[in-house]
C-alpha cells in the first residue's frame, strides 16, 4: 500500500491535470501585495505592478555592479514577484515610433485591400489588425528606422536580464480598433499555445521551463488610456504551476475578470512580463483611438537544436516506406508513430503567420500530424509530397 501511495504521489508531482486545478490554491498565490521595499530600483508600485523610470534604469545599467543588481531585481520580480514590469519613457524620442508607424499603417491598408493578414490566437478575427513578422517587414522596408527603433536600450536590458545573451526578437504589430472586444485570458508561448489535452502530456518540469524560454513585451505606439483597452494583467498568476491548464476553466476566467488590473500607458512606454502571467488585451471602448502596440516576443538562444536537419526531405523519403510497411503489417501504428516522431517536425512553430495564420485554432497543423493523416487516409506518396511541400512553403518568409 505504501509503495502504491508513493507512486501516486510521485505521479501527481510529475503529471499535471486540468481537472486538478484548484482555484483556492491559485488565490493564495495571487492575492498578495507588492512591497516597494523589495524592489529598490522601481519608481513606484501601481495596482501591484512595478513601475520603472527608464532614465533611472539607464543610469543604473551604466555601472557593471548596479547593472547586475538591477537584473537580479527584475528576475525575481518576474519569477516570484508580480510578474510584470512597466517602463515609463522607454522610448524618450518618439521619432522611430512615428517612422515605423507610417510603415505599419501602410502595410495594414494593403492587407485590407488584398484581404490578407489578420487573425488572432485569443480574439475573434476582425477585432483588431495584425501585422505578423513586423520585425522583418520593417527591417526590409526601412533599415535605418529599424536600427533607430531596435537600438533601444530598455528592450536590450530586460531581454538580457531574463534570457541572457544571444536572445532572438520577433515582433507582431497589433491594433485594437474602436469597439474591439477583449481577448480571453491566457498564458503565452510556448505551452500557452497548446490545448489542455496536449499540455497534460508535458511533465511538470516543462511547465516550469517554458516561461524561462521567452519574454513577452509591448511598446505603446500611441497614448493608451484605460478606455482604449490596454492589457489586462493578473499579478503573481505566473507562480501557479498548473496555470497553463487553468486558463480555459470557467472559474479561473471568472476570477480573472474580477481581479485583473489595467494600467494606462503613454506613447513610448513599454511593458514586459513573464509569459506565464494571466493576461489579455482589453476592450477598446473609445470611438476614435486605434490602439497600436508593437508586441515583442523574445526567445532564448537555448530553445534550439544543435544540428540543422531537413525534416521535409526526410519525411518525403520516409512516407512511402511507412505506408508500405503498414500495409504489409511489418510495423504497427504505434511503431509507425515512433518513427514519425523521430523524423517529422512535431511543433507548429516557427511559421509564417501571414500564410499560416491561427484561424480555427491556436496553432497550425504540424508536419507529424500531416503524415499521420496521410497514412490514416492512405494517400499516394505523390499526394503526401504535394501537401507536405505546400505546408513547408507556408513557413517561409
Amino acid at each position: 500500500m505504501k509503495t502504491d501511495n508513493s507512486r501516486t504521489i510521485r505521479g501527481n508531482r510529475v503529471w499535471l491535470e486540468e481537472a486538478a486545478c484548484d482555484l483556492e490554491d491559485f488565490r493564495q498565490l495571487v492575492e498578495r501585495t507588492t512591497d516597494p521595499a523589495d524592489y529598490p530600483y522601481a519608481a513606484e508600485v501601481e495596482s501591484n505592478v512595478l513601475i520603472y523610470d527608464s532614465a533611472t534604469v539607464r543610469r543604473a545599467a551604466a555601472s557593471p555592479d548596479t547593472r547586475k543588481e538591477l537584473f537580479a531585481e527584475w528576475v525575481e520580480a518576474m519569477t516570484d514577484g508580480p510578474g510584470v514590469l512597466v517602463f515609463r519613457g522607454a522610448f524618450e524620442d518618439h521619432a522611430s515610433i512615428d517612422a515605423s508607424n507610417r510603415h505599419y499603417w501602410s502595410i495594414m491598408e494593403e492587407q485590407r485591400r488584398t484581404n490578407t493578414g489578420g487573425g488572432d490566437h485569443f480574439a475573434k478575427p476582425g477585432a483588431n489588425d495584425r501585422i505578423w513578422n513586423a520585425l522583418e517587414k520593417l527591417c526590409l522596408r526601412d533599415p535605418e528606422t529599424f536600427a533607430a527603433y531596435y537600438s533601444n536600450d530598455i528592450i536590450a536590458l530586460i531581454s538580457e536580464a531574463w534570457l541572457g545573451p544571444a536572445y532572438q526578437i520577433t515582433s507582431q504589430l497589433n491594433v485594437v480598433n474602436p469597439g474591439g472586444a477583449a481577448q480571453s485570458a491566457h498564458r503565452d508561448y510556448h505551452l500557452g499555445f497548446q490545448t489542455a489535452k496536449t499540455i497534460e502530456r508535458y511533465p511538470a518540469h516543462v511547465h516550469r521551463l517554458s516561461p524561462m524560454l521567452t519574454l513577452q513585451g509591448a511598446v505603446a505606439h500611441c497614448d493608451m488610456p484605460i478606455e482604449s483597452g490596454p492589457t489586462l494583467y493578473l499579478p503573481y498568476s505566473q507562480a501557479y504551476l498548473p496555470g497553463y491548464l487553468a486558463t480555459g476553466r470557467a472559474e479561473f476566467k471568472d476570477y480573472f475578470a474580477k481581479r485583473h488590473v489595467q494600467l494606462p500607458l503613454a506613447k513610448g512606454d513599454a511593458a514586459f512580463f513573464n509569459p506565464a502571467l494571466f493576461h489579455a488585451a482589453g476592450t477598446n471602448r473609445t470611438k476614435d483611438i486605434r490602439r497600436i502596440a508593437n508586441l515583442l516576443q523574445v526567445s532564448s538562444a537555448y530553445g534550439r537544436a544543435m544540428e540543422s536537419v531537413d525534416r521535409l526531405k526526410m519525411s518525403l523519403a520516409l512516407y512511402p516506406a511507412l505506408r508500405r510497411m503498414l500495409a504489409e503489417t511489418r510495423i504497427g501504428q504505434a511503431e509507425a508513430a515512433n518513427a514519425i516522431a523521430a523524423c517529422a517536425e512535431g511543433y507548429s512553430f516557427p511559421t509564417n503567420l501571414d500564410r499560416d495564420p491561427p484561424l480555427g485554432g491556436l496553432a497550425p497543423q504540424t508536419q507529424q500530424a500531416l503524415m499521420k493523416q496521410a497514412l490514416a487516409e492512405n494517400w499516394a506518396p505523390a499526394a503526401f509530397a504535394q501537401a507536405a511541400e505546400a505546408q513547408a512553403w507556408k513557413k517561409l518568409t
